[in-house]
């Protein structure tokens, strides 16, 4: 599961599309309906929000506005609490770059036109869930590429 912390705008296609299925299935999962990936480290930054349904909801709106804007047919329907209307999540810059080598290496195989188009960015605006603030990865992200992490005690 990749939750985005960078700016839809940036995901190819298939990043697009993995992203809103990958949020509906944090979102079953935050509802309590489902018994898999219940420990999923990227939910921890939404289970650590005073509503986590409601932010995961505006988490997967932003990406079914960027999916609109595309053409695309995401069905909002399938989104509990729908809006924008909740408080914006911290994500840092040493996230935000962490994710950016990271799609950037995906765009590299699978959308090398796409990359082009982004060539310049250095640190990606982020989805408009999140508000960046200086600091390193967060503690949560796994993979031997993550370096320095956040505390999380």
């Amino acid at each position: 599961m990749r939750l985005w912390s960078v700016h839809p705008r940036y995901l190819d296609r298939q990043g697009l599309t993995a992203c809103w299925r990958e949020g509906l299935l944090a979102q079953a999962v935050l509802v309590g309906a489902t018994r898999g990936y219940t420990r999923h480290p990227q939910l921890e930054r939404f289970r650590a929000t005073a509503a986590p349904v409601r932010t995961i909801g505006a988490y997967l709106t932003g990406v079914h506005v960027e999916a609109s804007a595309r053409g695309y047919t995401f069905d909002l329907g399938r989104v509990r609490e729908p809006g924008a209307d909740v408080p914006t999540m911290l994500v840092t810059d040493g996230q935000l770059r962490h994710e950016w080598a990271h799609l950037v290496a995906k765009l590299q195989r699978r959308s090398p036109q796409l990359l082009d188009r982004w060539s310049a960015v250095q640190l990606p605006d982020p989805h408009p869930s999140f508000r960046v603030v200086a600091g390193p990865v967060a503690a949560w992200e796994r993979g031997p590429a993550a370096g320095p992490r956040a505390s999380s005690r």
